[in-house]
């Protein structure tokens, strides 16, 4: 392995057996056996993950609940084994993947972080060096010479995440622990990761949030349903997560295209990339057919995902046509005050007394992910600008 490398993963997969049946006889046993029954099946978590991370990285691993990213995590704190494949490690490696993990609350906090120290791998002259910047860490100077268990829940994570980050190892692995304690120490946990990341120690952090991946990390990796589905960028991995994120909402059972016997066949087309900065203009196109002699149009919005909120919309009569047939339209309009925001194109199709004939629900309203991370901490941002509707700029094209 090449002396820049700290970590490498090399086609590593990894799968559990999950019993199918129980029996506590062994001709039952024997009699399955020969008949192909073996009484579990295999579940796949891992297939063929491979990745390095470089010293000095500060690299993010992204996944949907279920991906397969802590059981990465553990084969390469070597709590696991892989079934195939190496990990290779290079440094001192400092492991934090379940909060107060080790800890015993019938000893003192000073007690914890020695005996926690020792089960990461540290002497009691290295535990010793490092004793007082953990509790300047985690404030809690008054209290480590008290039981664990006379301790807030916020005390003990403040301490657990302490031990973690103070340790002096080469590679620091962080999984879901950026909300840890209250707002002040989160700040200051803050300070701490961007210190870290120009100091050039390693950091491998698994996390939900991508403002974080961002953030820190230069390097990223999205794994999906045990596979490497998008590695690099961390822009590009972020980017691609919120957007799957976003795509594979649960929908409920009527969440689906509505149509009047007047209109059927409403059908969506997102012309511009899903994935978009937002000086890139938003262009779909849209089509419908019409049963009866009827004038009809078309009214639409894009409405901000996570809070449910109207962006833009467009319900103006400029598109009022008449007569049966197959109508198809394109529009293009601007959101460049916006950015870091996800998007659902929502579509309507009325007539001229204002009477919803069709609706776009469900498949047939497209997502979309407007993001420039060079702007993401300017005051540009979805969180201000999206409290209200803005202006129409867009205009109609018949096709």
């Amino acid at each position: 392995m090449s002396s820049n490398i700290a970590v490498k993963v090399d086609h590593v997969s990894k799968y559990f057996k999950l019993p199918t049946e129980s029996t506590q006889s062994l001709r039952t046993t024997l009699v399955n056996r020969f008949r192909g029954i073996k009484g579990y099946k295999k579940q796949e978590v891992l297939r063929d993950i491979s990745f390095e991370v470089k010293k000095g990285d500060f690299y993010g691993i992204v996944g949907r609940n279920g991906s397969g990213k802590s059981t990465l995590l553990k084969i390469i704190s070597e709590i696991y084994v892989p079934e195939k494949g190496t990990v290779t490690i290079d440094g001192k490696l400092v492991s934090f993947i379940e909060l107060g993990v080790g800890f015993n609350p019938e000893l003192t906090g000073r007690e914890n972080v020695y005996m926690n120290g020792a089960m990461l791998g540290f002497s009691t002259t290295e535990i010793d060096a490092m004793y007082d910047d953990i509790v300047d860490f985690a404030e809690l100077h008054e209290f480590m010479n008290q039981k664990l268990k006379n301790y807030s829940s916020g005390m003990q994570v403040r301490l657990a995440f302490s031990v973690a980050i103070k340790a002096q190892g080469d590679i620091l692995i962080l999984d879901e622990v950026l909300a840890v304690g209250d707002e002040a120490f989160q700040r200051k946990c803050n300070d701490y990761f961007m210190e870290r990341k120009k100091s050039g120690k390693t950091t491998i952090l698994v996390t939900h949030d991508m403002n974080a991946v961002k953030k820190y990390c230069n390097k990223a990796v999205l794994i999906e349903n045990g596979l490497v589905k998008v590695v690099g960028n961390p822009d590009d991995v972020a980017n691609q997560y919120s957007y799957d994120n976003a795509a594979n909402q649960k929908v409920s059972n009527d969440d689906v295209t509505i149509e009047d016997a007047a209109v059927s066949n409403l059908n969506i087309k997102l012309l511009s990339n899903k994935m978009s900065s937002p000086e890139d203009p938003i262009e779909f196109e849209v089509s419908y057919d019409v049963n009866q002699d009827i004038k009809t149009y078309i009214a639409f919005s894009l409405t901000e995902i996570d809070r449910g909120l109207w962006v833009y919309n467009d319900n103006s009569l400029d598109l009022l046509t008449d007569g049966k047939g197959r109508k198809s339209f394109r529009y293009s309009c601007s959101l460049s005050s916006l950015n870091d925001i996800k998007l659902k194109l929502q579509v309507s199709v009325r007539d001229s007394s204002n009477t919803m004939l069709a609706f776009a629900k469900g498949d047939n309203s497209p997502i979309i992910l407007l993001n420039r991370t060079d702007i993401l901490d300017d005051d540009l941002s979805a969180k201000d600008s999206a409290t209200g509707l803005l202006q129409r700029n867009g205009k109609w094209e018949t096709m």
